[in-house]
């Protein structure tokens, strides 16, 4: 029997990451690193990748390849020691911790999450609360309501009745900041302190909470996204016990969304929704990257990346990448075609089709919109045309508020996006 574990603890390990060995790094000291000659990398495309990340507001990349530095570049007076915030990627570090806490017998997904709230921690009927579980929050299926300009507020004013519970999937910061406060309750001690023992020291990584928001060193995003390569696993040590959790967060969780996990995004599911877009685009998250890719996303593009078939871990972190183009639409597939084209002999262009969500911007829109083009036209749901201009800016106050498609003529080229107004 004892054999028989060992192999199987083996086998897990090993089948993590493309069938590699992985290195993990000691809790404090040297890093190990793997040339990037050794790889079949160019000189010259590593280049190109760098300056990408540069001209796009990166502070930290970093390439982990079974483990091991790969790339690792900071910008300006950015370097290894500085402290940055996650954003919504530390949304990824919540799920951990909640999988940690039920492991350890102290919360449960399929319980109301009141069992740790306590009822009237939202402004529905004791009965609409009994049937939101703690699962709804770690897929953004609660059903609760929110204004879109204040999704951060916990006050029971702030969460009010929207729609039945699994219906719906709306991005709601102040249901995800509720799982923390559930870890804390059922654990006794406070998230920070429950974070510290569970992860941040089990794996070197510090970092502090503030606010519900995780602030690090680069490399702590590095470490979390190397354990989640293994599979929860840190040098031998199962970090994520309950293992069919660590299956399901990286999973579709629910059919509304079906790139949405449990608070990670996935890639290869073929369709996706943005946040605060109640549209689903058909495409995959990030076309060029591969399809078992899955990454915390967070507000200005504060990411880590996983991709278990090819034993990488990609982290960035800076400024907003891009003020043209949405986020999940635009900067994750151009990083990813760079990073495509790392080895020798390769192109810079994923075979697979680029998003068609298009450069217009601000997404949601009230009153104007901004495109990339030299012309843009709005369509309604009956293929009617509602506005045209060949001018910078296209004013859509006086339409309805509702969805719309958007044609987008740039020379030869023709996208075609959803534009919402609001």
């Amino acid at each position: 029997m004892i054999r028989w574990f060992i192999a199987v603890a083996a086998f897990v390990i090993t089948t993590a990451a493309d069938a590699q060995e992985l290195y993990f790094p000691p809790l404090s000291g040297t890093w190990e690193k793997v040339s990037p000659s050794s790889l079949n990398w160019c000189g010259d495309r590593i280049d190109s990748l760098v300056e990408f990340v540069g001209k796009t507001n990166g502070k930290a990349f970093i390439i982990l390849k079974d483990g091991r530095i790969a790339l690792e570049k900071y910008y300006g007076n950015f370097t290894s020691d500085s402290l940055w915030y996650w954003a919504s990627a530390g949304k990824t570090v919540t799920s951990v911790l909640v999988g940690m806490a039920q492991a350890e017998g102290l919360m449960d997904l399929s319980k109301p999450s009141s069992s740790y709230l306590g009822s009237g921690w939202s402004s529905c009927t004791q009965e609409q609360e009994q049937n939101i579980t703690v699962l709804h929050h770690l897929t953004m299926t609660t059903g609760i309501g929110f204004e879109r300009n204040n999704d951060n507020c916990k006050e029971p004013a702030c969460l009010t009745y929207r729609a039945a519970p699994g219906t719906i999937w709306d991005y709601h910061n102040a249901c995800y900041l509720l799982l923390q406060d559930m870890v804390a309750k059922a654990s006794g001690i406070s998230y920070q302190q429950y974070y510290t023992r569970k992860l941040g020291m089990k794996l070197g990584m510090g970092g502090i909470w503030y606010n519900g928001t995780l602030f690090s060193k680069p490399q702590a995003m590095a470490r979390f996204g190397l354990m989640l390569l293994a599979g929860g696993i840190w040098n031998g040590d199962t970090i994520l016990t309950d293992r069919q959790y660590e299956t399901a967060m990286r999973s579709t969780s629910q059919d509304l969304n079906k790139s949405y996990g449990y608070l990670f995004w996935l890639n290869g599911k073929g369709s996706f929704m943005q946040p605060s877009i109640p549209f689903v685009y058909k495409t995959d998250l990030v076309p060029a990257a591969p399809d078992d890719m899955y990454a915390g996303m967070g507000k200005n593009d504060q990411r880590v990346y996983v991709v278990p078939s090819k034993g990488l871990v990609v982290v960035r972190m800076g400024d907003k990448a891009t003020e043209s183009r949405p986020a999940i639409s635009g900067f994750d597939d151009d990083l990813w075609n760079y990073i495509n084209a790392l080895p020798c002999g390769s192109t810079s262009v994923s075979d697979k089709p680029m998003h068609t969500l298009g450069p217009v911007w601000p997404n949601p829109a009230s009153d104007e919109v901004h495109y990339d083009g030299s012309e843009i036209t709005i369509v309604n749901a009956i293929g009617q045309t509602v506005a045209t201009t060949t001018e910078p800016v296209l004013h859509i106050g006086h339409l309805p508020v509702g969805v719309y498609h958007a044609l987008v003529r740039n020379g030869q080229s023709r996208w075609k996006t959803v534009v919402i107004k609001q």
